[in-house]
C-alpha cells in the first residue's frame, strides 16, 4: 500500500484546515503504535475490559439447515455488544497519549457511539456523539444507554437525518477544535489515516479467528462471511486472511427492499467510484456526482460508500461483494433465534442471510465462518414490527 492508498482508492481529500490534524494522527499512530507499552496497555484493556478473546462457536443447528460447517466468530459477545469496541478502545487509548482531552463521533446503529463513550470513560475523556435524527428515533435504547453513561448525544437535523449526515458534521466539529479534539471514526472510511487505523485495531478479531479455527478444524476455513458498510468488521476478519488464497471473502451489504429499488443500498452494485467524507471510495451517486440516498433496515449499513481498502479488494476480485434483501434478513434473524437462540443485529443478519440464501455457494465439506458482529438488543422492536408487517394480509 503506498501512503493512505489502495490501489486507486483512498487519498486525503479535505481542506486545508484538516491536514494539519491528519498528519498529526498519522505521526502520531506511527510513533505510538508499535511500542510496548501501547501494545501492553491496548491488549490489555481488550482482555480485562473488552473480554477479548471472543469465542469461534460451531452453530451445529444452523450447520444441519444449510448443509455445511458454519462457525460465528462471537463478536456479540464482546463488553457493549459488537465489534465497535475494538476500535474505539484503540483510538482513545491513542487520544490520551496524544494529549487531547474529548472524543466526538458519529454513530447509526449506536453501537460504535456506546462503545466511543465506553471507551472514553476509561481513558477518562469527554464524548460527544453525532447522530441522524431517523437514527436517534429507531435506535432509542442505544441512545439512553449512551446518555446514561455520559455521553452529550447531538441528533443532526441536516440532509437525510442518517449516517452520512452524521458524519459531515462531526467532520465540520473537528476541523474546529482538532487541538484539543479527537475524531474517533467509527469505520474503514474517510481520509488517510483513518482506513488504516481503524482496519488495525479490528485486525485482532482476524488474528483470534485464525488461531481458533486452526485448534478446531485443524485448517484454514474456506470461506468468511461479513456484513459490511464502510467495513471495519469485515476487514477485521479478513486482513489475516487476505494472502491465502484458499479462503474466499464475502462482503455482505444491505440492499433494501430490492436491489432495483431507487434507494437500494447495494453500493458495489450500483455505484461507482467518488470521493466522500475526505476519500475515494465506490459511493451511491447520480450523473453530476451528488450522493444519492440509500435505505435499508439496518441503520448501520445504510452509509452511500465502501471505505478504499474494501472497495480495492473488491475491485481487484479478492473479495467478492454481495448483497441481502431485507426480507431475506429478517428470515435470517429468525433462523438464528430458532436454531442457535441467537438475536443477530440486523446488519449482522446480512451476512447470516446471505449464507442461508445462497447455500449453492458452499460445499458440503466446506468450512464456513460467520463474523457475528453483533448482538441484535438494539433492534428488537425493529424486528417485532417488522414481523408483524410481513404477516399482515
Amino acid at each position: 500500500m503506498k501512503r493512505g492508498r489502495y490501489g486507486r482508492y483512498g487519498g486525503m481529500y479535505v481542506g486545508e484546515v484538516l491536514v494539519h490534524a491528519l498528519l498529526e494522527l498519522e505521526e502520531a499512530f506511527k510513533r505510538i503504535y508499535p511500542t510496548e507499552e501501547f501494545q501492553r496497555e491496548f491488549h490489555g484493556l481488550l482482555r480485562d475490559y473488552g473480554g477479548r478473546p471472543t469465542p469461534l462457536y460451531y452453530a451445529r443447528n444452523f450447520s444441519k439447515l444449510v448443509g455445511f460447517k458454519v462457525y460465528l466468530k462471537r463478536e456479540d459477545l464482546l463488553c457493549g455488544g459488537s465489534h465497535k469496541l475494538n476500535n474505539a478502545l484503540g483510538q482513545a487509548l491513542l487520544a490520551k497519549k496524544m494529549g487531547k482531552r474529548r472524543l466526538i463521533t458519529e454513530t447509526a446503529a449506536g453501537q460504535h457511539g456506546l462503545a466511543t463513550v465506553m471507551a472514553g470513560n476509561v481513558c477518562g475523556l469527554e464524548t460527544e456523539i453525532f447522530m441522524g435524527i431517523k437514527d436517534v428515533q429507531r435506535q432509542a435504547s442505544n441512545v439512553k444507554k449512551m446518555v446514561l453513561l455520559g455521553a452529550k448525544v447531538k441528533p443532526v437535523k441536516a440532509g437525510a437525518g442518517v449516517l452520512k449526515d452524521a458524519v459531515s458534521e462531526t467532520l465540520r466539529e473537528w476541523a474546529a477544535c482538532s487541538r484539543t479534539t479527537h475524531y474517533l471514526i467509527g469505520s474503514t472510511v474517510g481520509p488517510h489515516p483513518f482506513p488504516e487505523i481503524v482496519a488495525t485495531f479490528q485486525s485482532i478479531i482476524g488474528e483470534e479467528l485464525r488461531k481458533q479455527v486452526l485448534e478446531k478444524e485443524g485448517r484454514l476455513p474456506d470461506a468468511i462471511v461479513a456484513c459490511g458498510s464502510g467495513g471495519s468488521n469485515a476487514l477485521g476478519a479478513f486482513r489475516p486472511f487476505i494472502k491465502e488464497k484458499s479462503v474466499r471473502l464475502y462482503f455482505v451489504e444491505g440492499g433494501g427492499e430490492s436491489r432495483g429499488a431507487e434507494n437500494s443500498a447495494a453500493a458495489f452494485q450500483l455505484g461507482s467510484p467518488g470521493v466522500l467524507h475526505g476519500g475515494l471510495m465506490m459511493v451511491l451517486q447520480d450523473t453530476w456526482g451528488q450522493i444519492r440516498p440509500s435505505k435499508t433496515r439496518a441503520a448501520g449499513l445504510n452509509y452511500p460508500g465502501r471505505g478504499p481498502e474494501i472497495s480495492h479488494l473488491c475491485e481487484v476480485g479478492r473479495v467478492k461483494p454481495c448483497y441481502a434483501l431485507d426480507h431475506e434478513v429478517f428470515k435470517a434473524v429468525r433462523m438464528m433465534c430458532r436454531t442457535e437462540g441467537l438475536i443477530p443485529a440486523l446488519e449482522t443478519a446480512h451476512a447470516v442471510a446471505y449464507v442461508l440464501s445462497n447455500p449453492d455457494e458452499f460445499d458440503p465439506d466446506d468450512v464456513v465462518v460467520i463474523n457475528y458482529s453483533g448482538r441484535g438488543d438494539k433492534d428488537v422492536e425493529t424486528i417485532l414490527r417488522c414481523e408483524r408487517e410481513l404477516n399482515t394480509p
